[in-house]
């Protein structure tokens, strides 16, 4: 079973030609509050947010990355 809401085309922050936004797949994973996600592009975890007027997951792998931090005793990962 995939645990994902989402796999398809969204907008692409990095992508962005000028004023064009570029579509790309990419693969929503949780709804992390009002209107935010968290996404993975190229296997970079981001934000996203949903922009319901077109119906497209828009996904910041520009500054919104999400980079992992390690517990310093016990090594494990978290977001």
């Amino acid at each position: 079973m995939d645990s994902y809401i989402f796999k398809g085309d969204c907008y692409i922050h990095s992508l962005k030609q000028g004023e064009s936004n570029v579509l790309a797949e990419a693969t929503i994973l949780e709804k992390v509050g009002d209107n935010q996600y968290l996404a993975e592009f190229n296997g970079v975890k981001c934000t996203a947010i949903f922009n319901p007027f077109v119906c497209r997951y828009y996904v910041d792998d520009k500054y919104g990355v999400i980079e992992k931090r390690t517990h310093e005793r016990g090594g494990r990962e978290e977001r």
